[in-house]
């Protein structure tokens, strides 16, 4: 590169090329920050426009504390390369670079990743980012002798932040409450957007390392009814992916896509709440005691979860996964990784559908004979390639996106490929309720399904999912949550599913998952909390005359004699 210029490579001294740096990444890879600016400042464009400047003050001081000789280029390299890969995903899918969006990046699997990569990105990259980087290379940097040129950078630094706090404090009174109420504007500022989430990820991931998983619930033992039940109780929760509640026919969808589930006598929560908009923050939040108000990954993996006090209560707990893994949840029990398995009946191109998972729990079920939680973590409706979460055969909305560059589709072919996932989970959550039924002479079972979180499909312009909460729309955060009983666990547990099904329209969130999930499995321990319990608190195990009333209450005969 350097021999193609030869002697007539450009001159700049680090000033003029932190200006010209800062130019590029403020003006050609910032389009999603001043679409929002023009709609913030609408009719104050002298506004948006003194920030601006503010900001390209802001990064060519940045930029000039990294202007030694020896880092200066690959400095501005780098921050090229992710401004521009940064700005595909804001572009492409309005998504947000913060760091649990870096926690996602960092957490996924190569053929999750490798969904993104496509040709438009390659080709996007190759524009926006090498040859932008080539042509930094290229420059020759002019320096002054060492000494003055510390002054000279110093002195430029110095002036950039004098002028652009001048220039915020004037303006303070409009910037403090755009700041304040519009995050989601600031935070597509590029590349400082994307740099602050890493370096806030990487302060929480040091944080995080080498934590040690404190006991939890030590006084955890079966309840009475647990301890009296005459067949043992098998539990499978299901952890959707990526489904949401706006999406699901059981709760008014348009379309049909919940067929199956609705010839099943189930309880369907309508109005049901993420604790994250990304598996990382809400399925550890999911089967952690803490509430979303408190809860973070540090405290989630200081403390063990559900899995460890049902194990210790007595139960078989396994986990099985056909995602991303278990982000630590299953760490001290039992657990099993199919997403990547080579049975070409359910895994095509690398990975595997959900319905690996039903076909494995075919064989499982025959031989349990003990108190079981199953926990299946699905696949689902994760996107951008919904069109491989589901066999071809299931691709009954059409027609359907088949590629993962949401740019060659329409939205309605974008909607009917998710539709087509929700359709398949659908399936697989019920030929799983019908397996536990197959199986009512031996086992007492449950099953419930609650999905992590949302999915935008591009309404406001956003794709995908993991919008920082305080932004994200319903359609990221509402959630389906599903509940079946066979009448053996119904009976043997005295639950009273009538109460149950009066809470179905009720506000839930994942707070609730928790305890509830402990006080269907009547586990007894002073860490449950009964306010957070949709099930155990419609169960009767200690009063004998009201035991005797709820099972008047579910014998035909007895209604009878009344």
């Amino acid at each position: 590169m350097l021999r193609f210029f030869g002697q007539n490579r450009p001159s700049l001294t680090p000033a003029k090329l932190s200006l010209v740096v800062s130019l590029y990444l403020l003006v050609v890879l910032n389009s999603a920050f001043w679409a929002r600016g023009a709609e913030v400042f609408s009719g104050h464009g002298g506004q948006l426009s003194l920030l601006a400047i503010a900001l390209l003050l802001a990064h060519i001081a940045g930029l000039l504390l990294f202007s030694n000789k020896y880092i200066f280029k690959p400095v501005l390299m780098s921050l090229i390369v992710v401004a521009a890969s940064a700005a595909y995903f804001v572009d492409e899918f309005g998504v947000i670079i913060d760091h649990d969006m870096i926690r996602n990046t960092i957490t996924t699997t190569v053929n999750e990743a490798r969904h993104l990569l496509t040709a438009d990105f390659l080709l996007h990259i190759v524009i926006y980012a090498l040859l932008p980087s080539l042509a930094v290379m290229a420059v020759l940097v002019k320096r002054a002798p060492f000494r003055k040129q510390m002054v000279r950078t110093s002195a430029n630094i110095a002036v950039c932040l004098l002028v652009g706090t001048a220039i915020l404090y004037v303006n303070y009174p409009s910037y403090s409450s755009v700041f304040r109420e519009r995050q989601d504007f600031m935070g597509v500022v590029n590349p400082a957007a994307p740099v602050a989430g890493a370096i806030k990820y990487i302060r929480r991931a040091m944080r995080e390392t080498n934590v040690v998983a404190a006991p939890y619930g030590t006084d955890a033992s079966p309840g009475a009814a647990l301890r009296a039940a005459e067949k043992p109780l098998f539990v499978v929760l299901i952890v959707g992916e990526t489904a949401r509640a706006q999406n699901f026919g059981l709760n008014g969808y348009a379309r049909n896509t919940t067929p199956q589930l609705a010839r099943h006598d189930v309880i369907n929560f309508t109005d049901t709440s993420s604790c994250g908009t990304a598996t990382a923050v809400s399925m550890p939040c999911m089967f952690s005691h803490f509430t979303r108000a408190n809860f973070s990954n540090r405290k989630a993996k200081a403390s063990e979860n559900l899995l460890d006090i049902a194990q210790r209560a007595g139960f078989q707990v396994e986990w099985w996964d056909n995602n991303t893994g278990h982000k630590g949840i299953a760490k001290r029990v039992a657990n099993q990784k199919f997403s990547s398995g080579t049975d070409p009946n359910f895994c095509r191109e690398g990975e595997c559908d959900d319905g690996i998972l039903t076909d494995k729990l075919r064989t499982f079920i025959e031989k349990a004979n003990s108190n079981t939680l199953l926990v299946l973590h699905q696949i689902g409706s994760h996107g951008p390639t919904y069109y491989l979460r589901y066999p071809e055969e299931m691709e009954v909305f059409a027609p359907a996106c088949r590629t993962a560059q949401f740019a060659d589709c329409s939205q309605e072919e974008i909607v009917a490929a998710y539709d087509n996932t929700i359709l398949y989970t659908d399936k697989n959550v019920s030929d799983i309720i019908d397996l536990a039924a197959q199986n009512n002479d031996r086992l007492a079972s449950a099953v419930i399904y609650m999905s992590d979180h949302g999915e935008s499909l591009g309404e406001s312009g956003l794709y995908l999912h993991g919008a920082p909460y305080f932004i994200a729309p319903d359609v990221q955060t509402k959630v389906p949550f599903v509940a079946w009983f066979s009448d053996q666990f119904s009976d043997q547990m005295h639950l009273n599913t009538d109460c149950v099904r009066a809470k179905q329209d009720d506000p839930v969130t994942h707070d609730a998952l928790f305890h509830s999930m402990l006080g269907l499995m009547d586990i007894e321990t002073s860490v449950h909390n009964s306010a957070l319990d949709l099930f155990g608190s419609c169960a009767v195990h200690d009063d004998p005359q009201m035991v005797m009333s709820h099972d008047l209450q579910l014998d035909p005969a007895s209604k009878a004699l009344q």
